[in-house]
């Protein structure tokens, strides 16, 4: 009796490849699906909750939040805006701030941490000073720098600055120390010296975390800019909140804090964005 083996049936070229491309892209629909769902039931319950409560100044209903959206991106009746700025000049005067205060924090902090990885006594002098400035509230502090700089842009900026430095320091310096020592001890076999060390080796070894701490640094920039602007911060997406909250227009308040949220998000899905391109292995076995 003959037994005849029996080929497995062809998979034609690409059908694998198809299949795998196709996991991902169902992923991505399915995630997208769920936002969606998500963002669908947050708003029947926001629109629930201002029905319940019958109190625009206590929960403002969500049409009162989108027409200040309107009136305050237009012109209407001879009024421009709010306090005679559009909001996305509000917005962008805010943006400014934290960029430029973001900028000085992370530079700072980098510096700050790849010093505190690298000199031993150094770290042992500077992180309870970064642990205690990271611990305190930004208001604690921008009493302060109001007496010593006044109420113009000088204040916000030391402010942002200060709150963004310390999760750089913390993470850089944390990154920095842990640094693989083979790969540090076969830099310097070769005859690189402390810093070339450094900055060859040590520092693309810790970009992961370095920009995990950079992600934070500019959330705290951003938790921090209505604390900014509390001072003089008209025009200012934290300014426009503060002079609401006075009047009690929670509308505009909403508003204000829908604003500053999602363009936090548009933010960090940028950094995020780079930190995959600038990071490919990141994540990788």
């Amino acid at each position: 009796m003959t037994t005849t083996l029996s080929a497995p049936p062809a998979v034609a070229p690409g059908a694998a490849t198809s299949r795998t491309a196709l996991a991902p892209r169902g992923g991505r629909r399915r995630r997208l699906a769920l936002r969606l769902v998500a963002l669908l039931v947050l708003y029947a319950l926001w629109e629930i909750a201002a029905r319940v409560t019958r109190n625009p100044t206590f929960i403002p209903p969500p049409e009162a939040v989108w027409r200040q959206l309107v009136l305050t991106s237009t012109t209407h009746d001879g009024l421009r805006g709010y306090s005679g700025h559009l909001l996305i000049e509000h917005l962008g005067v805010s943006l400014r701030r934290i960029l430029i205060g973001s900028a000085i924090g992370v530079a700072g902090g980098l510096v700050v941490g790849v010093v505190m990885g690298t000199v031993g006594w150094i770290r042992v002098v500077t992180e309870p000073v970064v642990t205690f400035v990271r611990a305190l509230p930004p208001l604690a502090y921008f009493s302060l720098f109001i007496i010593w700089f006044g109420i113009d842009e000088t204040p916000k900026l030391w402010l942002l600055s200060i709150a963004a430095l310390p999760p750089v320091a913390v993470a850089t310096a944390t990154a920095v120390h842990a640094a693989p020592a083979g790969l540090v001890e076969a830099a310097r076999a070769l005859g690189a010296g402390r810093w070339a060390v450094v900055r060859d080796v040590v520092l693309p070894n810790a970009l992961p975390e370095i920009f995990t701490g950079v992600r934070i640094a500019v959330g705290v920039a951003y938790s921090s800019v209505v604390a900014a602007e509390t001072i003089n911060g008209v025009p200012g997406i934290g300014g426009m909140v503060r002079d609401a909250q006075r009047y009690s227009q929670t509308d505009v308040v909403v508003l204000g804090l829908f604003a500053i949220g999602l363009s936090g998000l548009l933010i960090d899905a940028l950094l995020r964005t780079a930190e995959h391109r600038l990071i490919p292995w990141r994540g990788r076995a």
